[in-house]
């Protein structure tokens, strides 16, 4: 901004000065000219700086702190200048100053980011710069390499939906069942790697080849959560706070043990609770989206291969 400043005044007071037959304004008008034509000088020693950026942690929920950890070195043989860093964060700007450096030596430092709304934010390389003593002028090249930063939704602390009745750690199995259970399955070849406890003798010794048995994690039903992504149900703030429902309700069903699916009627399903996180970090209602009339088709790959489904359906006022 002095730069800019003194950019227009120069010539301003140069032109007067030289209208007017006033010798003063000129010479302030070339003092300006002569700060600029050192500044330029000034510029041309630009410093020979390596930085890495790291994002910590990578993912956070709404208003929790985050930042990031900058550390720069010199790599030139001579002092550097005092450097300013500048960030473009969540549309906002974050401008980082740095301490002259000697030689060889490096600087670490650490800086808040703005997590206030959930989102997928995109960090571009940073860009490392230097100004001239006057601060007329300032130059500036992109250094490190692009990060991202999840701001997940805030997270209510809520039970998981009822499943209409206790929990049956002896129930059904299947080939889809993950592996590590202590509930017996099938039998099968031995594979390198399997734990030789789990060996069958007396199918081995009939055989004639290994045999072992498959134990798995009994298949139990699975929580299914559709948001409704259309804008017509939802007013103010009403699709954030169903957003935060629907990560709340898949945080607690995979707290409790249970498989999640996350479906959304824009598009997109995940079965992990960072998947389902993530992906609700960047969520957003639109007038196109089909809404709840594509729910007959986003349960139906999911009753078909599923004893047993709790079904969630988050949407807003209902629209006539």
């Amino acid at each position: 901004r002095t730069g800019a400043v003194a950019g227009i005044v120069t010539p301003v007071l140069l032109l007067a000065g030289i209208q007017a037959d006033y010798p003063e304004l000129v010479m302030i008008a070339l003092a300006g000219v002569a700060a600029f034509a050192l500044a330029a000088i000034w510029m041309l020693l630009r410093p020979q700086i390596s930085a890495v950026r790291e994002i910590r942690p990578q993912r956070v929920s709404e208003g929790s702190p985050a930042r990031a950890v900058l550390t720069v070195k010199n790599t030139g043989t001579r002092r550097s200048p005092p450097l300013v860093v500048t960030e473009s964060v969540a549309e906002q700007r974050v401008t980082v100053p740095l301490p002259s450096l000697a030689a060889g030596a490096d600087h670490e430092t650490t800086y808040p980011l703005p997590t206030g709304r959930r989102g997928r934010y995109s960090i571009p390389a940073l860009t490392v710069g230097h100004s001239d003593p006057l601060r007329l002028l300032r130059t500036g090249s992109p250094c490190s390499s692009g990060s991202v930063l999840y701001v997940h939704p805030r997270i209510h602390h809520v039970s998981p939906v009822p499943l209409g009745g206790p929990r049956d750690m002896e129930g059904p199995t299947s080939s889809r069942s993950p592996q590590g259970g202590i509930a017996f399955h099938s039998l099968r070849d031995y594979q390198p790697g399997d734990d030789w406890r789990l060996i069958d003798w007396k199918s081995t010794a009939r055989t004639g080849s290994l045999v072992v048995r498959h134990n798995v994690i009994p298949d139990e039903p699975r929580h299914l959560v559709v948001l409704d992504t259309s804008a017509g149900p939802y007013a103010g703030q009403a699709f954030e706070e169903a957003v935060r429902v629907a990560a709340s309700l898949c945080s607690a069903a995979s707290h409790a043990g249970f498989p999640i699916d996350l479906r959304v009627t824009g598009g997109g399903s995940q079965s992990s609770e960072l998947g389902a996180l993530d992906l609700l970090s960047e969520v957003a209602a639109t007038a196109a989206d089909p809404g709840l009339s594509t729910v007959a088709e986003l349960l139906t790959d999911v009753l078909a291969g599923s004893d047993g489904t709790v079904l969630v359906v988050i949407t807003g006022q209902a629209v006539s």
